[in-house]
């Protein structure tokens, strides 16, 4: 193997597996970081090949450092995409980055004369926003209802950054070979306490955060089974236009509790399991917008199907509980939780 990838958004939490897997299948990587003053941490933590991996300062804002980055390489994994830390005002402040930046990323890669990008989207680009009660899943032929006042603007986000590179891609006629990961809520081991937002599901029932469970759910799928599948898609031939779907089972928050409950003893004496009236987390939002941004998702179930991806490479995502179980032990072995 001498290809080399770029794998945007280096220190990330999808990044950080996808990193691990490339270099020990015998791939060169670049990753890019925002500070380099991430790389010390970084490679302490991925513990791979240190002459297999280089870092690189690219922002998703801006045009500096992605031609050097990009610089001999013949693959991108772009996974990196802006997640505010705080609920925004105005949902293109999240929005535009995502989209800007994704095209940021083809463009570049185009120039460097990148033959393949695989972009880390999302299962929400498939029904969000589309009515209740739907019979079948949702597959990658669908795309959600982004037109509706109440979305959250992450969602949004990673939709409408999708549809952005898709039509960027086609208008270009034969430039870079683009495809898609659209992965569910995304559990499994943190590396550093530096996580993914989806991490959150678990991280609040642990440390008692909830005075119970409100009526939110997610399809729950493995972060390492998601890292394997862009891994396959960068190997794989004709992925050209390729969308899929990387998803398990439901489970609603109560469920989560009750696998910390069963699987972690004395050390989830704090989880909630009692369901929270929706009335009260509507309040409570009131007050937190980010917890407003929530609500809207309150009794709602969608499914999606993986079956494409289990029908061309053979993918599974781990049992969910597995995953809600390693995501809480690697909290409080950190130390990111106290029990």
């Amino acid at each position: 193997m001498t290809e080399r990838v770029l794998v945007t958004g280096g220190s990330g939490f999808v990044a950080g597996y996808l990193i691990r897997q490339l270099i020990s299948e015998g791939w060169f990587v670049h990753a890019t970081v925002r500070d380099l003053a991430r790389e010390e941490a970084t490679r302490n933590r991925l513990k791979v090949d240190d002459s297999r991996l280089r870092f690189f300062v690219a922002q998703l804002d801006s045009d500096a450092g992605w031609g050097e980055a990009m610089a001999g390489c013949t693959h991108v994994a772009h996974v990196a995409s802006p997640f505010p830390e705080r609920a925004v005002k105005e949902p293109d402040q999240v929005i535009v980055p995502a989209r800007e930046g994704a095209l940021r990323v083809l463009r570049a890669a185009k120039a460097a004369g990148v033959m393949r990008m695989v972009m880390t989207s999302s299962a929400v680009a498939t029904y969000y926003g589309r009515p209740q009660g739907v019979a079948r899943p949702f597959t990658e032929a669908d795309w959600g209802d982004f037109s509706r006042p109440d979305l959250e603007p992450y969602y949004a986000s990673k939709a409408i950054a999708e549809r952005a590179a898709r039509d960027w891609v086609a208008s270009e006629d034969g430039g870079v070979e683009f495809c898609t990961v659209n992965p569910s809520l995304m559990l499994g081991p943190v590396l550093c306490e530096d996580f993914s937002p989806s991490i959150n599901v678990v991280k609040k029932l642990l440390e008692g955060s909830l005075p119970g469970c409100p009526d939110l759910g997610w399809e729950i799928v493995d972060v390492r089974d998601v890292a394997d599948l862009h891994v396959r898609m960068l190997k794989a031939p004709d992925m050209a236009g390729e969308r899929f779907i990387a998803s398990g089972p439901f489970f609603k928050m109560i469920d989560v509790a009750l696998v910390l409950k069963q699987h972690l003893g004395t050390e989830a004496r704090k989880v909630p399991t009692r369901r929270l009236p929706d009335v009260l987390f509507r309040v409570k939002g009131l007050f937190d917008p980010a917890t407003r941004q929530l609500a809207v998702g309150l009794g709602r179930i969608h499914r999606t199907d993986s079956s494409h991806a289990k029908a061309v490479f053979g993918w599974r995502s781990r049992p969910p509980e597995q995953s809600i179980v390693d995501t809480a032990r690697s909290l409080l072995d950190l130390g990111v939780v106290r029990v």
